[in-house]
């Protein structure tokens, strides 16, 4: 008899950590939560990320543009929040992806754009207008852009626009399409988190397995009674 209650207990603490650890599944992909290690420095909006391990997520999954917050390696500082657009892509992945735009020799690569596992579109990171357009003219394409003045509380409202190589201001839709199209791979790609998938088939079978054995537990006591 005790070693079966023991064997119950046993199994209940299991079950009950499978469901933590489902929730904090859930929690993780509903903000994008994203652990990302740089070798070299890394240019974002605003400000170049030194070499090490930052966190991505996302402020707001439900808006049509996104609010992207970088945090420190153990998330107990927010480092900055960047203003993005969806960037569209035909084929999702099972791994994280990161864009990287080509910069001039001797600069730290920049940001492009943040791909989610298993999404068909990212975060394309937009820039303050005045390095918009410093990068517009390196580069020889446009760069999206926001007014050099946005308090980071109101980068949500802010209106986007984008700059081109001679320095014009031009509408976004001439830049970014607003359906996935083919396009070629381009950047560099940071494989950092995997899809739940197997995750969330390994808590079925606990669960599954469990159950079986709290029923034939229950047989066994109901025999021994007899």
């Amino acid at each position: 008899m005790g070693k079966s209650k023991c064997f119950l207990f046993t199994l209940c603490l299991a079950l009950l950590f499978a469901a933590a650890v489902s929730s904090k599944a859930r929690a993780d992909e509903w903000d994008h939560a994203t652990k990302l290690t740089f070798s070299e420095p890394v240019e974002i909006p605003g400000r170049v990320l030194d070499a090490g391990t930052y966190w991505f997520t996302l402020a707001d999954s439900q808006s049509d543009r996104n609010i992207v917050q970088i945090w420190n390696a153990d998330r107990t500082q927010l480092v900055t929040t960047v203003l993005a657009i969806p960037d569209y892509r035909l084929h999702p992945t099972g791994d994280t992806v990161i864009k990287f735009d080509e910069r001039p020799s001797g600069s730290p690569e920049a940001i492009h754009a943040w791909f989610y596992p298993g999404d068909n579109f990212g975060q394309e990171f937009v820039y303050p207008k005045t390095r918009a357009t410093e990068l517009a003219k390196q580069v020889s394409q446009p760069v999206l852009s926001v007014r050099d003045d946005n308090p980071p509380e109101q980068l949500k409202q802010a209106t986007v626009k984008a700059v081109n190589p001679s320095g014009e201001e031009i509408e976004v839709a001439e830049v970014v399409v607003s359906q996935p199209v083919a396009q070629q791979p381009m950047g560099q790609s940071l494989p950092q988190t995997a899809s739940s998938l197997p995750l969330i088939l390994a808590l079925g079978l606990l669960s599954l397995a469990g159950a079986v054995a709290l029923r034939v537990i229950v047989q066994k006591r109901a025999w021994s009674n007899c």
